[in-house]
């Protein structure tokens, strides 16, 4: 089955033993609306309680020579850290050179925001040496555009050698999960509240109808015609 990794930032905490999880992944938008500011205060407090299960935290530069800096500080705040570097900088520049750098210095890769069979395929070789990598591709944000993410999930696992696992990330929907399962990803990152909808996995369909028609009276109640 699939790994479900909470993609979040104050949910963090309150999921570090939730089961069903088992690791976590955050990014600086998720930080933005969460009101959070000291990042490195935040991330090791998070780390702090959670000293096993995977947590990827992302640069915030955009110039290469400082995010090399940034993720090598960041790979030390623990061993489970995984450093999210963005597939090119905001001019369309890969960060090939970097990755490959920052696996050959030990540093755990998370790379991020791939969106093409190509992007992934080129960046591979730089992680040829990894001891534990993460390939995310933003299959969530594939679909928006009106393309069914599931053929280039498929065509990059199978692309994939060594110690690099395949992300799905920005999902849009529970169905997702089990998307991501038969496309032989080995992880997805879902929100929380995503996550607390796997419990209807197998639900009855005519009593998940009835509950729904229960849920609507209940709200009705309060409502003059």
């Amino acid at each position: 089955m699939v790994k479900i990794f909470l993609d979040g930032a104050d949910a963090i905490l309150e999921n570090k033993d939730n089961s069903l999880i088992e690791g976590f992944t955050t990014n600086p938008t998720l930080l933005k609306k969460a009101g959070i500011v000291d990042y490195k205060s935040f991330a090791l407090k998070v780390l702090d309680e959670i000293k096993i299960k995977p947590i990827s935290f992302e640069v915030l530069t955009d110039d290469f020579s400082e995010m090399v800096k940034q993720a090598v500080e960041i790979s030390s705040w623990g061993e489970n850290v995984y450093v999210k570097i963005p597939i090119t900088n905001t001019k369309g520049e890969s960060a090939y050179h970097i990755i490959e750098e920052l696996t050959l210095r030990g540093v755990k890769i998370n790379v991020t925001a791939i969106m093409t069979v190509d992007q992934a395929r080129q960046i591979l070789p730089a992680l040829s040496v990894t001891r534990g990598a993460y390939i995310s591709v933003f299959a969530g944000r594939i679909a928006d555009t009106g393309v069914n993410p599931v053929p280039t999930m498929v065509s990059v696992k199978n692309s994939i050698r060594g110690n690099i696992e395949l992300i799905w990330a920005s999902p849009r929907e529970v169905f997702n999960v089990y998307q991501a399962e038969v496309a032989g990803c080995d992880i997805i990152t879902c929100s929380q509240d995503l996550i607390k909808k796997l419990s209807l996995r197998g639900k009855d369909l005519v009593e998940f109808s009835r509950d729904t028609v229960k849920m609507f009276y209940e709200d009705g109640k309060g409502l003059i015609l």
